[in-house]
């Protein structure tokens, strides 16, 4: 038999269902692939139980007769960052350590109740800032993936959902919820030879999701393939009356309406994301995805985002500023870290607990964010974001006018080593240029894998579609699954 492991979760839904193995089978296969992955460093915490338990119980509905659900016997990775009642939940952060919430985020909810099981609390970068998973204070996430040229160097796993995105490359799970603000599921998708997709802001609650920047963060699926994003996605995203920022539309039926073939399609190449110095495997890399589009049917076309230069500045005002805002909470007086010098008063001991609990990311981000919404400077540079984040969304609205999807590269490089660009936070920014545009914009966006580098890294391609039109990226991105054939994985070293 083929190992469950290696099983997509369409596959494994599949299988269950027809008797070809049991939840309960597949939840033992993968904890046992969890528990041999400890160098990873993955799992924050790991929750076998929890996955037994859910098998346990699609079994016996099955032995019933009783519908399975639409993540009937899939067992999955939950990002540290959104609730699970009475399972530690940190945001990879020593401030909410120990922290066991008392309820259940809407997104972890909907997915428990659709018959998927939890493995166990993924990694991230702490409070989700970060591009390379080495801001956590729980250590860094070690990618599976390795330079072919014989450099044994540990590779980034992208942030911030690099728990997710090597777990899944790893065979740990076959899929993972993420989060994605600027970046941050479709980026490590890339990095890792996976796919991820961050749909419309709006479509999954973020009720229950510890927050970064509001206007920004959006909860998302990842996973090996297409199929089983649409399939997942299905199962998290709903209107949530929780969540003042929830979409109240219906969920479309996302998997049942994926097609490949994109004729009548225009796919939109935006001429000011070619830019000076590109890494040449990244444009031939986005060439070929050109050529798959057309092979599938669509008609390339040639648009302008022209403010899309300004979207990465833009981005390190609004989120940190939001950041700082957020944060504000984490005061040692409610829950999580207290830092209480001895003899220190109110004051003394808000500085302290934030000294403490928070890490050297946090706090340049708070500290930026503090800054730019501070008396003499929130017009010079909150304000001016928010203007240009609307010509921003303005750009696609009028290049949606040409097109029905974009497509673009996911980052500018392939994975890199950790430590190599911690020196200079900058240059860790700039992993998020072409990314970050949707984001502002609220748009859905999704990474899929085209193939490998010459060192034999993976590198992904990205889809940006109009608003609510998950279903068009979704098509596109299975266009280029489809003519990619990407079947590479890491060689297993941990």
């Amino acid at each position: 038999m083929t190992d469950l492991t290696d099983l997509t979760v369409a596959a494994i839904r599949k299988g269950v269902a027809d008797g070809d193995f049991t939840a309960v089978e597949v939840a033992d296969a993968f904890n046992a692939n969890v528990a041999a992955a400890s160098a990873l460093n993955a799992f924050i915490v790991v929750t076998p139980d929890h996955a037994i338990e859910a098998a346990k119980a699609v079994d016996a509905k099955r032995a019933r007769g009783e519908p399975l659900g639409r993540m009937g016997g899939v067992p999955i990775g939950m990002k540290d960052l959104f609730a699970t009642s009475g399972v530690q939940t940190t945001a990879a952060s020593h401030m909410l350590e120990g922290f066991m919430p008392q309820y259940e985020s809407t997104v972890s909810q909907k997915l428990w109740d659709a018959g998927a099981g939890m493995l166990g609390k993924l990694n991230l970068d702490q409070f989700a800032m970060g591009s390379s998973n080495e801001t956590s204070y729980f250590g860094n996430v070690i990618s599976p993936w390795k330079r072919a040229n014989g450099d044994n160097a540990a590779l980034a796993p992208g942030g911030s959902s690099g728990g997710s995105s090597a777990a899944i490359a790893a065979r740990l799970c076959p899929a993972a919820t993420g989060t994605d603000t600027g970046g941050s599921i479709r980026q490590p998708a890339a990095f890792t030879g996976i796919s991820g997709i961050k749909p419309t802001y709006g479509r999954c609650s973020r009720w229950g999701v510890v927050a970064f920047a509001s206007s920004l963060d959006q909860a998302g699926p990842m996973a090996r393939d297409v199929t089983d994003c649409a399939i997942m996605l299905e199962a998290m995203a709903g209107f949530d009356p929780k969540d003042s920022t929830s979409l109240d539309l219906p969920v479309p039926a996302w998997e049942e309406g994926l097609n490949a073939d994109l004729s009548g399609k225009k796919v939109g190449i935006p001429r000011e994301y070619r830019m000076d110095g590109m890494d040449p495997e990244i444009v031939r890399s986005w060439e070929d995805g050109i050529a798959w589009l057309k092979d599938a049917g669509a008609e390339i076309v040639d648009i302008s985002l022209p403010h899309s230069r300004y979207a990465l500045p833009v981005y390190y005002i609004i989120a940190p500023a939001e950041a700082s805002s957020n944060l504000a909470r984490y005061d040692g007086v409610r829950y999580g870290l207290r830092d209480l010098p001895d003899g220190a008063g109110l004051q003394d001991m808000y500085a302290a607990t934030r000294a403490e609990g928070f890490g050297a990311e946090v706090k340049r981000r708070i500290m930026i964010g503090t800054y730019v919404l501070s008396a003499g400077f929130y017009d010079a540079y909150y304000s001016q974001a928010q203007k240009v984040r609307a010509l921003i969304a303005r750009d696609f609205e009028q290049a949606f006018t040409q097109c029905d999807v974009i497509l673009a590269p996911t980052a500018p490089s392939a994975a890199f080593a950790l430590g190599e660009k911690t020196s200079d936070p900058l240059s860790m920014y700039l992993n998020d240029v072409f990314a970050v545009p949707a984001s502002l914009a609220g748009l859905p966006a999704m990474s899929v894998p085209a193939g490998l580098n010459s060192q034999g890294l993976p590198l992904g391609l990205q889809i940006i579609g109009r608003p609510f039109d998950e279903q068009g990226v979704l098509n596109a991105g299975l266009a280029i699954e489809q003519r990619a054939a990407f079947t590479a994985k890491p060689e297993r070293w941990w």
